[in-house]
């Protein structure tokens, strides 16, 4: 396969080569959540049966909601070369063109566990078979007030689903969504310095959210880009441009104390300690604020004003059967060192901190069918 020469390559790309790397993964979903690796002390499963399980937020109700990539889909829009919305732009092999359908959803989990579904049939997308067929949906979810919002990452012509642009919604309580601002349309708007042609995602390739004062703030990784979107208005400006040498990958965001702090995936394959946590200002300057980070996922801080990063994968190389395990949650310390707080975990997709103090990770959110899970970290002194 040609994906063995794919050494700079985005979000999206990254793990749709998950699966061709380790067949193993992908032939047999459950082994892994029948015989897991051993998690550390003080790391617990807290929930079980979901489908690619990415972003995660409380909402006001004292719930976990969870945005989930869902299954993928089969119908192609290859063949078009026009939708209503504009040119039908396919992601070019090995990792296109995409399939679609409508199997992504969002999860609530109350505190003893059990799941529930507040809103399925949204958009999502498979990646070309021949390079294991990875999936996208949701996301990530926030709350602004009582309202949830949505990120779809599944959705636009190049993902095989027509109908639907990629998108912040809003979900209605009857279960029910609108669309507040279309983030296909703004990838088509919103150039950056540097696009990989190789490597390119027409309809974007969106990963998490920041609310700030009811503004909703959205990485998009295969450019290397911040969006700010009004939920009052459906506007949608860049914030900044990260594509600039070196591509970063942006693919984590949270706001604290008047800045945002940006993780970012980096390249393929992976170089242990290779990444960072930039500082973004409101007006887009951006600064290095940690090093020596692999693979971030995910970006938090907890009530002490502590910053928690979640690497996805640590172990050098392409993602395989090496990576299953090697998922952990740094702490950067005041001196800029970093702590592990937990590990032991495998593919891990998203992070937020619940009001009980303690710390929510997705895991298993790539590559294992079947196999989602939530699992709860107590966070030492």
């Amino acid at each position: 396969m040609r994906v063995w020469i794919l050494v700079r390559i985005g979000a999206a790309a990254a793990f749709a080569i998950l699966t061709v790397l380790a067949p193993g993964i992908g032939a047999t979903p459950h082994s892994l959540a029948q015989t897991p690796p051993t998690l550390s002390s003080g790391t617990s499963v807290f929930a079980t049966g979901l489908e690619a399980p990415r972003g995660l937020r409380f909402g006001p109700d004292g719930n976990l909601y969870v945005a989930e990539a869902g299954l993928g889909g089969s119908h192609s829009t290859a063949a078009l070369t026009q939708s209503a919305a504009g040119p039908c732009q396919q992601v070019i092999p090995p990792v296109g063109p995409y399939t679609g359908g409508y199997t992504a959803r969002i999860s609530s989990i109350n505190p003893s566990g059990v799941r529930t579904t507040v809103v399925d049939g949204l958009p999502s997308s498979t990646t070309n078979r021949a390079v294991g067929g990875d999936i996208e949906g949701v996301a990530d979810v926030t709350f602004i007030g009582s309202d949830l919002y949505a990120l779809l990452a599944g959705a636009g012509c190049s993902h095989g689903n027509v109908d639907v642009p990629n998108s912040i919604i809003r979900i209605n309580p009857d279960g029910t969504w609108v669309i507040v601002a279309n983030l296909s349309s703004y990838v088509r708007s919103h150039s950056v310095r540097n696009i990989d042609t190789s490597d390119f995602e027409p309809d974007g390739d969106w990963y998490s959210l920041a609310n700030v004062n009811g503004d909703l703030y959205a990485v998009e990784a295969n450019t290397s880009q911040i969006a700010k979107i009004s939920t009052v208005t459906g506007q949608a400006g860049q914030l900044v441009d990260m594509s600039a040498n070196p591509w970063s990958g942006p693919t984590a965001i949270a706001y604290h104390n008047g800045n945002f702090f940006v993780g970012n995936l980096g390249g393929f394959p992976v170089t242990p300690g290779s990444e960072n946590i930039y500082q973004v200002t409101p007006d887009g300057k951006v600064s290095t604020y940690a090093t020596g980070l692999t693979a971030v996922l995910g970006v938090a801080f907890d009530s002490q004003g502590r910053l928690y990063a979640l690497e996805s994968m640590t172990a050098p190389g392409f993602p395989g059967p090496a990576e299953v395990g090697t998922g952990q949650v740094v702490r950067v310390t005041s001196s800029g060192t970093l702590q592990t707080i937990a590990s032991g975990l495998s593919f891990p997709t998203g992070m937020t901190f619940g009001p009980d103090g303690q710390l929510y990770v997705s895991n298993f959110g790539f590559g294992v069918p079947g196999a989602g899970q939530i699992v709860r970290i107590q966070i030492p002194s």
